[in-house]
């Protein structure tokens, strides 16, 4: 089990990292499976969210206008994960517009370790049909009552995550290098049956 390591998520206007906002950015930092700090904020994209984005997450124009924008949040974002390890479902988009951000505000990106639990379910139930986050909770029977805004979000990945450090610690990955390692290794596979995860 990781010794520490922050879940967050993202809400933005839309799927383009280079033209498109971040609207929302929630996450927890837990020890273990405790979580110790929470970090929640809307953010003012300075450009109209479109109005399907709207329907999908809720997030009006009016919520984000008195906002702060994404390098007023940044810094205290980034105060806030330390050296964590990220943990994000589909990171490769959540890390990315934050990494298109760093670059744009403050000439860096995150230099932190991160696992998405998206590739994470391929190593562990690599037979089912889809691994959409919505598809996972369904699953494993986990809610997630307020799917597409960001602390929903990145609660059902912790309880997400949880399940499958389980899973690793019972197949004997039990530290952080070990997870890792299992993590990186495009072949690794433990390959369970429903019946093995309950």
């Amino acid at each position: 089990m990781l010794e520490k390591y922050t879940v967050l998520d993202l809400e933005t206007t839309g799927l383009n990292r280079e033209k498109d906002q971040i609207t929302e950015i929630a996450a927890l930092k837990l020890e273990g499976n405790r979580i110790v700090a929470k970090f929640e904020t809307l953010v003012n994209p300075k450009i109209k969210i479109p109005a399907e984005i709207t329907q999908l997450t809720g997030i009006t124009n009016s919520m984000v206008k008195d906002m702060p924008t994404i390098d007023q949040v940044l810094p205290n974002f980034l105060s806030f994960i330390k050296d964590d390890i990220l943990v994000a479902h589909n990171a490769i988009f959540d890390i990315g517009f934050l990494n298109v951000n760093f670059s744009k505000h403050f000439q860096n990106s995150l230099p932190n370790k991160n696992i998405c639990t998206m590739n994470l379910a391929r190593k562990i139930v690599p037979t089912i049909p889809s691994y959409r986050l919505s598809s996972l909770c369904n699953y494993f029977d986990i809610k997630n009552d307020c799917a597409h805004r960001a602390m929903s979000d990145v609660y059902a990945t912790t309880k997400l995550f949880t399940k499958f450090q389980a899973i690793m610690h019972n197949n004997g990955l039990k530290k952080d290098q070990a997870i890792l390692d299992f993590y990186k290794d495009p072949l690794a596979k433990l390959n369970l049956s429903l019946n093995h995860l309950i």
